[in-house]
């Protein structure tokens, strides 16, 4: 661009700066081509805004693979004209699997960490989620994994006031817990050094716990991204 527009490379640079404009970073939408499309996000969009008078809505899902990276050397804090800085040199201590269950009306997490995320561990987690809303309906939203939906499932037909609603393929940006996923590691992973699973999962613990007294609900609304009647969902934060 500066050598088509005969300005130097910092002109170029202080243009794109005031403008916001990052020429190295990309995003992307994909569509879900799932049939039942419309469908499956009319249920859950409903829920979304109209949830059940007598039941809870739940946005569920398990965030494997979370490292505890122990940093070689310490993080230099944020000063004056510096952010905040940390080695990219670390020791890998083992991973974490955290499955989460976001309450859509009040915003807060219910979380519980395992070792794994099969199909076992989803149960286990699912139990805990029924002991902690006792008599009351459950409408749980979940994506598409194998360990959420088998070719025989005989833990649903034994919980009659548990619900499940399933995005679309492709479309796990309807499910609001994906969010706070992103909180969680913006806020409380990013950078930081863990020298055992037991730290990571306590640093994690104390996350949810702080995040839970300040929580508040997602704002969600509707945008039309497409001629064929589709919408999209996204958040306000």
């Amino acid at each position: 661009m500066a050598t088509a527009q005969g300005v130097s490379h910092a002109t170029v640079q202080r243009i794109w700066d005031a403008h916001g404009l990052q020429s190295h970073r990309a995003t992307t939408f994909k569509l879900s081509t799932n049939p039942a499309f419309v469908e499956k996000l009319t249920d859950i969009v409903g829920l979304y805004m109209n949830p059940p008078e007598k039941g809870v809505v739940l946005c569920v899902d398990e965030k494997s693979q979370i490292q505890a990276l122990d940093r070689t050397q310490p993080g230099l804090p944020m000063k004056k004209g510096r952010c905040g800085t940390f080695t990219h040199d670390y020791k890998r201590h083992g991973t974490t699997t955290l499955f989460a269950a976001l309450n859509v009306a009040t915003g807060k997490i219910h979380g519980k960490h395992a070792k794994r995320r099969r199909r076992k561990e989803f149960l286990a987690f699912m139990n805990d989620v029924v002991d902690t809303y006792p008599d009351q309906e459950i409408h749980v939203i979940l994506d598409n994994l194998n360990t959420h939906k088998p070719k025989n499932d005989r833990w649903l037909p034994r919980h009659k006031n548990v619900h499940f609603h399933f995005t679309p393929t492709s479309a796990s940006w309807l499910n609001q817990v994906e969010i706070w996923f992103s909180i969680l590691a913006g806020q409380s992973l990013k950078g930081a050094s863990f020298t055992a699973i037991a730290q990571l999962r306590d640093h994690i613990s104390d996350f949810i716990e702080s995040y839970n007294e300040r929580a508040t609900p997602f704002c969600w609304r509707k945008i039309t991204v497409s001629q064929k009647g589709l919408t999209k969902c996204l958040t306000d934060l």
